[in-house]
């Protein structure tokens, strides 16, 4: 009966009513999107690399190595000697390891020379393994491997020739035109910025660089493709490279051992002390998003208390009706703090629903501009408390109207 009644008391005020639901519901969405993203980012973030012990670099600081050794976001400061890399990968603690060699590019998405044993040993999320939705891993010089979202995205299929870029601009007039590589792969999609990545081998790396000096293409240097699949490939020089330890127990005496190696200056990190950094200085953007949300929130919450409060000097003959009938003073105070938490329910379906469409239109962009995966899962643990201080707050705020209200019908 009362639900009712506050349904067609809001009815008879609708425009009024509409305006504030609107006010709420844009704030409501606010909030969720801040929270949804925020936690996404984190989850993205934290997925990408498992399994992974140490990430060792040239001397940086540690969250430039995570992010352009994991995340493919910015560049090395320099390069570190091949010896470096086997006399750290043959150490007796270390069970796996993955060269990284980054510098190329095609039409915007990265390439990284690295060995067969990353797509055995590299893994993401929860220890989950790389799988090929097609083909097979690299075995000659001038095979590519490409990440899902390259092959969605440029619509590549197996067999098809691809010509890399000298350097990571989205738009490059430094080609390796003379020497194409052939899809030999097809990663399932991670989540992960594996997806915007083109995976060739160190010696493809070499093979494409053997003629350059600097940056610049020597003439008629008269080496062919098939004398590049047969000829010494070694390489010089790599980006960095991942480490798996045979014992978690000793990781931070390796890493001490390789921050003192004596021949170069080298760091190791740990990927999940990193990330732990990169969340500390990201918090106060986040406090402050949230906080913005939530005076957003407040604003219409104010504003919907001052709607309700209005309405109280129109609604004299409603509150007349509603005390001669026999209603107590304490229905219009139930009548008006329910009315409050009509509209933030209501505002709260409206909210979720305008950002779920939102971000099943973004998700794709998202994925391609910032390799961000965004999942459709609006009631998470912290979303779902999100929403209960919402409606916890409306009908605090509603008070004051009830209140008015309340002593409006002790007068009649």
């Amino acid at each position: 009966m009362l639900g009712k009644l506050a349904i067609q008391s809001l009815w008879d005020r609708k425009g009024s009513v509409i305006l504030s639901l609107m006010a709420m519901t844009v704030s409501i969405f606010v909030l969720l999107a801040v929270e949804n993203i925020r936690h996404q980012t984190k989850e993205n973030f934290s997925n990408t690399v498992s399994g992974v012990d140490l990430i060792v670099g040239a001397r940086t600081g540690s969250l430039n190595l995570l992010l352009y050794s994991v995340f493919r976001i910015g560049n090395p400061t320099n390069n570190i000697h091949w010896q470096t890399y086997e006399d750290i990968a043959s150490s007796e603690q270390v069970e796996w390891a993955i060269p990284i060699s980054l510098g190329d590019s095609h039409k915007g998405y990265r390439v990284m020379g690295t060995s067969k044993d990353y797509f055995q040993h590299f893994s993401y999320g929860k220890r989950h393994d790389l799988e090929f939705a097609k083909g097979q891993a690299f075995d000659q010089v001038f095979d590519v491997v490409l990440g899902a979202e390259v092959a969605k995205k440029l619509g590549y299929q197996l067999g098809d020739k691809i010509v890399l870029a000298h350097g990571v601009a989205a738009i490059s007039f430094s080609m390796h035109d003379d020497r194409p590589f052939t899809v030999v792969g097809i990663l399932k999609p991670t989540g992960t910025p594996v997806d915007q990545t083109l995976h060739v081998s160190l010696q493809g790396i070499e093979a494409i660089h053997i003629d350059w000096q600097q940056g610049v293409k020597i003439a008629n240097s008269g080496l062919s493709q098939a004398d590049l699949e047969k000829a010494n490939l070694q390489p010089k020089s790599i980006t960095a490279f991942m480490l798996g330890l045979k014992s978690k127990i000793a990781t931070f005496h390796v890493q001490r051992t390789i921050n003192n190696y004596a021949p170069e200056p080298v760091v190791a990190i740990l990927p999940g002390v990193a990330l732990s950094e990169l969340w500390r200085m990201i918090a106060v953007l986040e406090n402050t998003l949230l906080l913005v949300s939530a005076l957003v929130f407040i604003a219409a919450c104010l504003g919907v208390s001052a709607m309700l409060l209005a309405s109280i000097r129109e609604r004299r003959r409603e509150i007349q009706l509603l005390r001669i009938v026999g209603a107590p003073p304490v229905v219009l105070f139930l009548l008006i703090e329910l009315e409050a938490l009509i509209i933030t329910l209501v505002s709260c379906v409206l909210g979720a629903g305008l950002l779920t469409a939102c971000l099943a239109l973004l998700k794709d962009y998202f994925a391609s501009q910032y390799g961000l995966h965004i999942e459709i899962n609006l009631f998470t643990q912290n979303s779902v408390y999100l929403l209960a201080a919402v409606v916890s707050a409306s009908v605090v705020v509603a008070v004051v109207p009830s209140l008015s209200g309340y002593r409006k019908a002790l007068t009649n």
